[in-house]
């Protein structure tokens, strides 16, 4: 890949991958790694930005990364703890604030003729998230922007090319967060502004020929974005020698194997349809733990998968749709329990004796360039607009045993209240939406009779990545129609529940 690229440290701040997230939206490429494991070819790197961190760094746990190479060399943004760091351990001080410093902020003072801060004026919005201070600048440092009640705000190292900042440009409330990422890394660092789904779809196809030459590559499709974009995208590459097998697990939404396989049909995809539900539906037989219910239909799939692929000969490389998070979340900052090295939801994690080599194109970037990707090899919007669907499907949306019933009736309500959002133009707005099957039954009335049936949640978010989410609120008109629909055409349901919960302190999903 001939792109400048950036290196982000992380420090375990929430908001690391944020920063990544919105350097590549520049049209430049980053990448993270943990603070304590610095790639050893940092001469490919143009610009370093150190993250935030729920550490302090008066605390024994501070954590201290190994800056030779780096500060006075390549041009760094130490962002939050990075900023602390700097300050903290080169001449400067750090204390407790008197109140905590969180949330929005206005810059009142920005030093004029600074490149940093070009087409950014007091007044300007930004994020906060911090308990200690800066109370002194580090050796050298010269102060550059403050707020109301945080005077070091923002600072640089004279002679280096080296900033801070007590801030967080990469989240929403920093309303110039964009513009100082633009102009620390181009009209500061010189970064090159061309990393483009056009070039990332170019140079992948080559890397992809490269590595697989003529063999052929097995990919288990999920009818989700990601396995699909990794599918056109191999397509590309090697055409008629990818083979994918697109299994129902019987936990799919109603009709989802049939449309799905249409979808596929005229995108050119070799794919073999493998209906299996009776065998999920088999191995989770009286299971009600979440965590064992995954495990079982991983389990399953595996079992499926590795039949049909053996029904395929000389296969050397099973594809995968892992993406960069997938990546990141496997290696933990701060060696916590994102040390463990997460199952992929396409694949459900396929063992040794499988034998086979691993390919991933699409594990260099996040969801929403998964989508301009797609977009770019001509993928239809419909598809690429599908809101997430958790890989164990509806199998963790029937809190409790699961039966084929039950799956028939979360299935018939998850319809009703999906194409309910489309046909009132609700879908878009969404980032994911879905229906919770609940293990209790509750009293009702239907035409003078006793009803004793099902309650469903219901359950609508709006995220960007899902790392965070809120509940959307759904005109009351429409949840009064959906409701109605559901008790009057489910039949098995008499009560139907909104789910107003955030994540935090809810996840998403109920298990």
């Amino acid at each position: 890949m001939q792109h400048d690229k950036v290196l982000i440290l992380d420090f375990g701040s929430q908001y690391t991958q944020l920063i990544a997230r919105r350097v590549r939206e520049l049209n430049i490429y980053s990448e993270i790694h943990p603070f304590n494991k610095i790639p050893s070819n940092l001469e490919e790197y143009k610009a370093v930005i150190l993250s935030g961190s729920p550490n302090s760094v008066r605390g024994e746990a501070a954590l201290h990364p190994e800056l030779d190479g780096i500060r006075g060399v390549k041009p760094m943004l130490a962002v939050c703890y990075g900023a602390q760091y700097l300050a903290h351990f080169s001449g400067g001080e750090v204390a407790p604030s008197n109140t905590r410093e969180y949330g929005r902020a206005n810059l009142s003072f920005i030093k004029t003729n600074e490149p940093f801060f070009a087409h950014i004026h007091t007044g300007s919005q930004v994020w906060m998230s911090h308990s200690d201070t800066i109370k002194k600048l580090p050796e050298n440092g010269v102060l550059i922007a403050s707020t109301h009640d945080v005077e070091n705000a923002a600072y640089r190292i004279d002679g280096e090319e080296t900033y801070a900042i007590q801030f967080h440009p990469e989240v929403y409330h920093s309303t110039d967060g964009k513009q100082l990422l633009e102009n620390f890394l181009v009209s500061i660092a010189g970064v090159q502004q061309d990393w483009t789904p056009d070039s990332f779809v170019e140079e992948t196809v080559e890397a992809i020929q490269e590595k697989v030459g003529g063999d052929k590559v097995v990919l288990g499709l999920s009818g989700g974005v990601d396995s699909t974009v990794a599918a056109v995208l191999l397509n590309k590459a090697i055409g008629d020698n990818l083979y994918c097998i697109f299994v129902n697990n019987g936990l799919l939404r109603k009709d989802e194997f049939e449309s799905v396989l249409k979808q596929y049909e005229g995108m050119g995809l070799n794919v073999k349809g493998v209906d299996a539900s009776d065998r999920f539906l088999d191995a989770l037989k009286g299971i009600e733990d979440p965590e064992l219910k995954r495990k079982a239909i991983g389990n399953a799939f595996i079992e499926v998968f590795d039949d049909e692929a053996h029904k395929l000969t000389d296969v050397k490389w099973l594809a995968q749709g892992t993406i960069y998070p997938d990546v990141i979340e496997s290696v933990s900052a701060t060696g916590g329990p994102s040390a463990t090295i997460k199952s992929h939801h396409n694949v459900g994690g396929l063992p040794d004796f499988m034998k086979l080599k691993i390919v991933e194109p699409l594990r260099a970037i996040f969801k929403d360039e998964v989508r301009r990707v797609g977009a770019t090899l001509g993928i239809d919007p419909e598809l690429l607009g599908r809101h997430p669907f958790p890989g164990p499907g509806l199998g963790i949306r029937i809190l409790g045993d699961i039966t084929a019933e039950k799956v028939r009736i979360l299935q018939e309500v998850d319809a009703i209240f999906i194409n309910g959002l489309k046909s009132w133009g609700l879908y878009d707005k969404v980032w994911q939406a879905g229906a919770m099957l609940l293990p209790v039954n509750s009293v009702g009335v239907m035409g003078d009779e006793r009803t004793y049936e099902k309650c469903v949640a219901l359950r609508a978010v709006e995220s960007t990545d899902g790392m965070t989410a809120d509940w959307v609120n759904l005109p009351y008109e429409f949840l009064q129609k959906t409701s109605n629909d559901i008790i009057n055409k489910v039949k098995g349901v008499n009560r139907v529940v909104y789910d107003i919960s955030s994540k935090p302190p809810a996840t998403i999903e109920w298990e």
